[in-house]
């Protein structure tokens, strides 16, 4: 198994692969939670809270990583737009 370090090391030090290792994860592990047969949510054909909220949980880091990644874009934008304002 690759650890956080060196992901890391192969990636910089953005934290990118591990957002996405870490969304992978929780996915994963909420499918896997749904397919244990003695699972009496299984059983009876009901819905798993805790995958449920896993799932949720992967959704909504992707979305922030989303939007981070935006601001981030515009903070820059914005600061070249102010550089050149300052120039000229």
């Amino acid at each position: 198994m690759t650890s956080r370090i060196d992901i890391i090391g192969q990636n910089g030090n953005d934290g990118l692969h591990y957002e996405e290792d870490l969304i992978t994860r929780l996915k994963k592990r909420a499918e896997i939670r749904r397919q244990i047969q003695t699972r009496k949510s299984v059983q009876e054909n009901a819905p798993d809270r805790i995958s449920d909220l896993l799932e949720e949980a992967a959704n909504e880091i992707k979305t922030l990583r989303r939007t981070i990644n935006i601001l981030k874009s515009d903070n820059t934008h914005l600061r070249q737009a102010l550089q050149g304002k300052e120039i000229g």
